[in-house]
C-alpha cells in the first residue's frame, strides 16, 4: 500500500511539473470563481444597480478584488461584481452554502443527483431549525486548458489562489452582513479548497464546512466547526481511504461493460466504489443532522 502511494505521488508531482511548464506558455491561470444561486442553472451572479449598497462595501469589494487580482482590469471588475451581487442576495438571510463540486470543480447542484441529494436535505434540515438560507454553486474552474491545469496544481497544493478566492467571498460577508454565518460544503477534492479556506479563516467563527469524501492525501483537520466524512456508511470509500487496487478493478471492469454495483467516481469516468455520499444514506443523514444541530440549534 506504502509503495502504492509512493508511486502515485511520484505521477502527480511530475503530472504538476509538466502541467507549471505548460502555463509558463499559455495565458495566466487567475481567473476569478463563478458564484451563482443553485436554481438558475448556472447564471453568474450579478448586479446592475448599486445604489442599494453602501460605499463602504463597495470600497471593501475593491480592495479585495486588488488584492488577489492586481492589475487585471477584467478579472477585479468581474470578482467586484460577484462579491456585490452575493451581498444582495445573502444580506436578508441567515446562512448561506458554498457548494464546492468534485470532479474538474464545474459541476452544477443541478446536473448532480448526488450533491443535489444532500444540498436539498441540508437545505431542509436548516429550514426545519428555523433558518433562512441561500444555496450558491461554486464553480471554480473554467473548462478549458488552464482550467485543468489550475485543478491539477490545486490537488497537490501548488495553487492557493482558489481558496483566497473563496475566502475572500466568505470574509466579505460576515464582516459586512451582521449575524451570517457560512457553510462550505466540498465533495471530493472539492474538499481541499474548503478545508484550505477553514484554515485561513479559523479564527472566523461564522464559517464552518461539511467535507464528503476528501482526497486520501488530504490532511482534513476534524474540528467543532468541520464535519469530515470519509464513508457513507455503506461501502468504504476508495478515494478517501487509498484503496488504488479497488479504483483500478472498479475501473477496468466499467471499461470492459461489467456491471459493479457499488456507486462512485473520480473525475467523472474513474471508478471508485464507496465515493459516494447521497442524502438517503442513514450515516450521511443523521451526521450532516447532528453536526447542524450541534452548531445552529433551533432559532
Amino acid at each position: 500500500m506504502a509503495t502504492q502511494v509512493r508511486k502515485l505521488k511520484i505521477i502527480v508531482t511530475l503530472t504538476v511539473v509538466l502541467s507549471l511548464a505548460i502555463v509558463i506558455l499559455v495565458p495566466s491561470l487567475m481567473v476569478p470563481a463563478i458564484t451563482s444561486e443553485a436554481e438558475t442553472g448556472g447564471t453568474p451572479l450579478s448586479i446592475q444597480d448599486l445604489s442599494a449598497v453602501p460605499q463602504s462595501i463597495v470600497d471593501d469589494a475593491a480592495r479585495l478584488a486588488t488584492e488577489l487580482f492586481g492589475d487585471g482590469q477584467r478579472e477585479c471588475h468581474d470578482f467586484i461584481n460577484q462579491l456585490l451581487a452575493t451581498y444582495v442576495v445573502a444580506k436578508d438571510k441567515d446562512i448561506v452554502v458554498f457548494f464546492n463540486s468534485g470532479g474538474w470543480g464545474w459541476t452544477l447542484i443541478g446536473d448532480s443527483p448526488e450533491a443535489q441529494s444532500f444540498v436539498t436535505g441540508i437545505e431542509s434540515e436548516l429550514a426545519s431549525l428555523g433558518y433562512t438560507s441561500l444555496m450558491l454553486d461554486h464553480n471554480r474552474t473554467d473548462d478549458t486548458l488552464n482550467g485543468r491545469l489550475s485543478e491539477l496544481m490545486l490537488a497537490v497544493g501548488f495553487y492557493p489562489l482558489k481558496a483566497k478566492d473563496l475566502a475572500s467571498r466568505v470574509e466579505f460577508l460576515t464582516s459586512h452582513i451582521p449575524g451570517i454565518k457560512v457553510i462550505l460544503i466540498g465533495a471530493s477534492n472539492g474538499t481541499l479548497v474548503c478545508e484550505s479556506v477553514m484554515n485561513i479563516l479559523r479564527d472566523t467563527t461564522q464559517v464552518y464546512s461539511i467535507q464528503l469524501g476528501p482526497p486520501f492525501w488530504s490532511n482534513s483537520i476534524v474540528s467543532d466547526r468541520s464535519l469530515i466524512m470519509r464513508s457513507n456508511g455503506i461501502v468504504p470509500d476508495s478515494f478517501s481511504q487509498g484503496d488504488l487496487f479497488m479504483i483500478i478493478r472498479a475501473s477496468l471492469e466499467s471499461l470492459f461493460g461489467i456491471s459493479h454495483d457499488d456507486a462512485g467516481h473520480i473525475l467523472l469516468h474513474v471508478g471508485a466504489p464507496g465515493h459516494d455520499y447521497q442524502w438517503q444514506y442513514p450515516q450521511v443523514r443523521s451526521q450532516i443532522i447532528s453536526f447542524l444541530q450541534q452548531n445552529f440549534g433551533l432559532k
